[in-house]
C-alpha cells in the first residue's frame, strides 16, 4: 500500500479515488492533483512509483492545502474556541444539538442520538 502524508491509501483503487482517503482531499481536489501531477486517471495506486508519489506530494504542498493532522487540529481548535466564548454555535456543539438552525422537535436524530424514553413508574397499590 502506498503511503502519503502518513496515510496508507488503498492500492487496488484508481489514484483519484485513493487520494480521497487523505483527510482534506475530496473528489475535486483529487482530480486536480491527478491532472497537475500528470498521472493517468485510470492508473491504480499500487503501480505508483516513488517519483509519481513525490509529484503528488509536490502538488499538495505547492497549493498549501491544509490536510490530515493540521486540518483536524484546526477544526477542533475552532470548535473549542466557539465553546469557550459561549456563543450560540458553541453552546449547540456542547449540547450535541443541531448547529445550523435545523428543527429539533422532530427529526435531528442523527445529531441527538437514539431516543431516550422517559418512563413513568406505576405507584404500588
Amino acid at each position: 500500500m502506498p503511503r502519503l502524508l502518513g496515510v496508507e491509501i488503498p492500492a487496488k483503487k484508481k489514484v483519484a479515488y485513493s487520494l480521497r482517503y487523505i483527510y482534506g482531499i475530496g473528489p475535486a481536489r483529487a482530480d486536480q492533483v491527478v491532472a497537475e501531477a500528470g498521472l493517468d486517471p485510470e492508473q491504480r495506486a499500487e503501480s505508483l512509483t516513488e517519483e509519481q508519489l513525490n509529484k503528488i506530494l509536490h502538488v499538495i504542498t505547492e497549493h498549501k492545502w491544509v490536510v490530515e493532522g493540521d486540518l483536524r487540529r484546526e477544526i477542533t481548535s475552532n470548535l473549542k474556541r466557539l465553546q469557550a466564548i459561549n456563543c450560540y454555535r458553541g453552546v449547540r456543539h456542547r449540547k450535541s444539538l443541531p448547529v445550523r438552525g435545523q428543527r429539533t422537535q422532530t427529526n435531528a436524530r442523527t445529531r441527538k442520538g437514539p431516543r431516550r424514553t422517559v418512563g413513568v413508574t406505576k405507584a404500588k397499590e
